[in-house]
């Protein structure tokens, strides 16, 4: 039995890692409430924009709102093995934080790899919607993703000259700076239409955003990641001094 001084020493430190396990785990929570929401807003407003990038939908929404809703329950899994004390609830508790470590790290470099294929599929995706566009969908991919981006074409406005659909009735309405300034003849004249259509292209300007910020993404992904390993740390920790504490006490 360990003298009594070193159990009194023993239990500031238990209090001090509960209290900073549990603020952990609250903050953990939260961003899977985050994720949690923007995964549903993703799947109701970006549904469009997914599309483009391949021919089913996309299960990235999914993937956020099960990623999230997991990460909800195990941080309050979290709070209470904290609470608890149970050494083997903090080491399942390690285990999980862990494995979301190695998931987003992963997730993080296949992406950063990956980004020159992920760009590709991107412009072939819109490519295709270009040239199969008819303008009879009421709620087009490429009409919204012009319209809020403030985008026309691939590249730039004059890739609708390549179009069925330019032969026919010329550029989008769509990609009108102000659709009542865009007349039937001015929409089939290019050099006519370069002053009342936005000009610069809807991958252009996607591709050009994500590369300018590429470095922050990059960043706040990894600073994610890692953040996990403060709660490893100390899940681990405390799970070692409450184990401890409790052989002193026999």
């Amino acid at each position: 039995m360990s003298p009594p001084s070193r159990r009194l020493q023993t239990k500031p430190v238990i209090t001090c890692l509960k209290t900073f396990l549990i603020s952990y785990s609250l903050i953990f929570w939260v961003t899977g409430v985050i994720l949690l929401a923007v995964g549903v807003w993703g799947k109701v407003s970006l549904e469009t924009f997914f599309s483009l990038a391949a021919e089913e939908s996309t299960n990235a929404p999914y993937v956020l709102i099960g990623t999230g809703a997991i990460i909800v329950i195990f941080g309050l899994f979290g709070c209470f093995a904290t609470c608890r004390g149970s050494p083997w609830m903090l080491k399942l508790y390690a285990m999980f934080l862990t494995l979301v470590f190695l998931a987003e790290l992963v997730a993080g470099v296949s992406g950063f790899i990956f980004r020159h294929e992920i760009k590709a599929t991107l412009d072939n995706g819109y490519k295709n919607a270009v040239i199969k566009y008819n303008g009879t969908e009421s709620k087009n991919p490429v009409d919204t993703i012009q319209r809020n981006l403030h985008c026309c074409g691939v590249y730039n406005y004059t890739d609708w000259n390549n179009t069925k659909y330019f032969q026919e009735k010329g550029i989008p309405v769509s990609c009108c700076k102000d659709s009542d300034n865009c007349s039937p003849e001015t929409l089939k004249d290019l050099a006519k239409a370069e002053n009342v259509v936005y000009t610069t292209g809807c991958f252009v300007l996607v591709s050009t955003t994500m590369e300018n910020n590429l470095g922050i993404i990059a960043g706040i992904s990894f600073g994610i990641a890692f953040f996990q390993l403060i709660g490893i740390f100390l899940a681990c920790c405390l799970s070692r001094y409450i184990t401890n504490n409790q052989y002193e006490m026999v």
